[in-house]
């Protein structure tokens, strides 16, 4: 949620219709899992199975064009897609090295050798030139706070190597947008709903990314990596208990602060009864559970994208039927 303003609003925090809150999907680290294909078809049409993921299409792709795709995690689309796929490219230029010796991902497109470094700063630079046109059709408050996401933008993927906190950057760098999806609308921030907004994604993504890192914690410290994974260890799911305190306090202050309704608040319960069970469940010794657990965060931005609609809608709702009311009351 960064640069791509309108468009980071599907990580992240979207403003709703006209004067909307926005609302976080999931987070730049946030990746979807790509759905299985359907068997082949019987009978004369055979090759490749039918199938409408974006892992699929990304397989349909012409081979040059595949490592670039994935490079980008076309192949596992979730909320925004150029700022994303910069910060991703970002990511496995610095990391290229330590993609190689991490079993996971060392079939990353500059890891493997797919994309050299020099064409990968190319793509980049296509890439966050689409991303500036785009910032370059909203208001110059929207613009400067989106350049100030840059530099956010560049660092964070070198965190991991001076600090046990990167999930933290990754967190301030992709909720970006739910200060710059309601400066686009608005023109401006309203720091009464947006810090708890931008506060409660922060938390998000401690969550989420913690629970992803603790897949790769034992390849991490042999490489040297750092992570809140191996700064929590088994006092893991007391700290996401606190981020999940913090970040649902977040979100309903923010809610207060901007007149929102019971589908909103229902909503945000909803997520807080996920995150419970998630926490609860979660065994960080598993990386197969680690990994479910962390995919099934897109239900916490899907149920929140519902509730600030619906709760938008409701808003819309009361004058409407007060102003009925006062009309047949006139009339009368």
């Amino acid at each position: 949620m960064m640069v791509s303003g309108r468009l980071v609003l599907a990580r992240g925090l979207l403003p709703g219709l006209r004067q909307r809150v926005p609302i976080i999907l999931g987070a730049c680290a946030a990746t979807s899992s790509p759905s299985c294909p359907p068997p082949p078809l019987s009978g004369p049409s055979r090759g490749r199975p039918l199938s409408l993921s974006a892992a699929a299409i990304v397989d349909s792709a012409p081979r040059p064009l595949q490592p670039y795709l994935r490079l980008m995690r076309l192949d596992k689309p979730i909320g925004a897609v150029l700022m994303r796929g910069a910060g991703c490219t970002i990511n496995d230029m610095w990391d290229q090295e330590y993609d190689k010796k991490v079993t996971r991902t060392a079939n990353r497109p500059i890891a493997a050798g797919d994309i050299s470094t020099f064409h990968s700063l190319i793509f980049l630079g296509g890439q966050l030139s689409l991303a500036l046109c785009v910032l370059l059709c909203l208001n110059y408050y929207s613009i400067a706070l989106g350049a100030a996401s840059l530099s956010l933008v560049v660092i964070y993927p070198l965190m991991k190597r001076i600090t046990y906190w990167p999930q933290l950057a990754l967190g301030l760098t992709f909720n970006w947008g739910a200060l710059l999806g309601w400066s686009a609308i608005k023109g401006s921030c309203d720091v009464s709903v947006c810090l708890p907004l931008y506060l409660s994604g922060v938390m998000w993504t401690l969550i989420y990314d913690t629970i992803y890192a603790h897949q790769d914690k034992r390849d991490d410290a042999l490489i040297g990596l750092k992570s809140t994974a191996l700064r929590f260890k088994e006092d893991t799911k007391q700290w996401l208990s606190g981020f999940s305190i913090v970040m649902l306090s977040g979100l309903t202050l923010a809610g207060l602060n901007c007149d929102q309704t019971i589908p909103y608040y229902a909503a945000v319960a909803a997520i807080g009864a996920h995150l419970a069970h998630q926490i609860y469940t979660l065994d960080i010794h598993k990386p197969e559970d680690c990994w479910a657990k962390f995919t099934s965060n897109r239900t916490v931005g899907f149920v929140l994208f519902i509730g600030i609609i619906l709760g938008n809608l409701w808003k819309e709702k009361k004058p409407k039927e007060l102003k009925e009311h006062g009309d047949n009351n006139v009339g009368s």
